[in-house]
């Protein structure tokens, strides 16, 4: 259940009737006599057809947003920008991010050179927190048919849990998120059954994003966008749909796809999914070696660079990282996997990303600073997971991965005031 708050301006519709001279117009039923009918009536009818078709199109059009921080006000506010944009919902977690929301007066802004950029026009819904079997057995109230995930990755299935009961078979979910292997947890939740699962769209954001506020983005670095629609099902298993090629890419996938490339700002270009899985594996490595090194030693990305010890962690981290990638079953078959992942590209793919934000804080950095959860465990975590089932151990990125949720621990009572400051100051 959530509450909806309309904070926007919609298009009405409007109805163009073709006229006719004729007082009656003759048309055929079903057992072949002929029948006059008023015009006026046909009319009526005509006219309520458009309008239910146009509010149809209308609904099928409107964009929910689930996660209301950098990532997902960035997309909310790039659509807005564009010619004819969509329809978009900003799904919030609760009533006191309402309150930031009207805060904000009802808008979304980009800082982008030192130039602010307000946009307005948002419709916003506060979601109610439940159990998943409460989401599951609850009845749908309004269908979502395209919905873009930005929550933490370790948040997704909570967050999605409350929201699951409105999406369809037909519906489109695309997660924007860092890390891998939360697609597989919502599987395993939320969504076991193949066949009513809603289809999925993965996008990988480049852009440099960090908050002022909330509601306020600032666009530090220009990226790119790379998105791609995954498959419902296995390669094996695609010959025996052969006769449902039609389903395989809904029109919501289409839409949201079309959405998201011609908004400029966003640099959006599609992938075939195992080019979209080689460009996640590079970003999850980039931050599986800037996120927690910059946590741990709480500096700037730049400050990763030109420092000898800092090289030495990255390289064993690299290594581990490596081997993982080049032995997944996944990428068996794929042209030059072994090179594009070896440790040396991967190193200067670290470096190269360290030394162009290099002003930036990371993410990760961010929200232990804030006393928030960080999505660690979808990152160094994944690879130790995939290690271990392939029998590689991945003994540096454990040490990483839980160094890291040690920190966050600490600096999430800082922030609580659950330790006296001289304590802190002593660990």
């Amino acid at each position: 259940m959530s509450t909806y708050f309309n904070t926007s301006m919609h298009l009405q519709s409007h109805v163009f009737m073709s006229q006719t001279a004729n007082p009656c117009v003759a048309y055929e039923n079903q057992h072949g006599t002929d029948q006059r009918r008023d015009p006026q009536d046909i009319s009526v009818l005509s006219s309520q057809k458009q309008k239910a078709k146009y509010a149809l199109n209308e609904m099928s059009r409107t964009i929910h947003l689930l996660g209301a921080g950098n990532v997902g006000n960035f997309i909310a506010h790039s659509f807005a920008g564009i010619p004819n944009p969509p329809s978009m919902v900003l799904l919030l977690r609760d009533h006191s991010r309402l309150r930031d929301w009207r805060r904000s007066k009802e808008s979304i802004e980009v800082i982008r050179n030192g130039i602010h950029e307000v946009r307005k026009g948002f419709d916003v819904e506060v979601l109610t927190s439940k159990s998943i079997k409460q989401a599951q057995d609850e009845s749908p109230s309004t269908p979502i048919h395209s919905l873009i995930v930005s929550v933490k990755a370790a948040d997704t299935v909570a967050a999605l849990s409350s929201v699951a009961s409105r999406l369809t078979r037909d519906s489109t979910v695309l997660f924007m998120q860092n890390g891998m292997g939360v697609i597989d947890d919502v599987n395993r939740v939320i969504f076991p059954d193949v066949e009513e699962r809603p289809n999925y769209m993965l996008g990988i954001l480049s852009h440099g994003l960090y908050g002022e506020k909330p509601f306020t983005v600032v666009h530090a670095g220009l990226g790119t966008t790379a998105i791609g629609v995954l498959p419902r099902y296995r390669s094996n298993q695609i010959p025996l749909i052969e006769a449902k090629k039609h389903l395989l890419y809904p029109s919501t996938s289409r839409h949201l796809l079309r959405t998201l490339t011609r908004t400029a700002v966003l640099s959006a270009a599609g992938f075939a999914p195992t080019d979209l899985m080689q460009l996640q594996l590079e970003k999850l490595t980039a931050n599986a070696i800037i996120n927690p090194l910059t946590v741990l030693f709480d500096c700037d990305n730049g400050d990763l660079l030109h420092n000898l010890s800092f090289t030495r962690v990255m390289r064993l981290l690299l290594a581990e990282i490596s081997l993982v990638i080049r032995s997944m079953p996944e990428l068996k078959g794929v042209p030059n996997v072994r090179l594009r992942f070896s440790t040396a590209r991967l190193e200067a793919l670290v470096l190269g990303t360290a030394r162009k934000t290099a002003r930036n804080r990371s993410s990760m950095l961010q929200d232990v600073r804030a006393g928030k959860s960080t999505e660690i465990d979808y990152i160094n975590g994944y690879i130790v997971r995939k290690g271990e089932e392939m029998g590689v151990r991945c003994i540096m990125n454990y040490m990483v991965q839980h160094m890291v949720k040690g920190k966050q621990n600490v600096k999430t009572k800082e922030v609580n005031q659950l330790l006296p400051f001289e304590t802190l100051k002593s660990i």
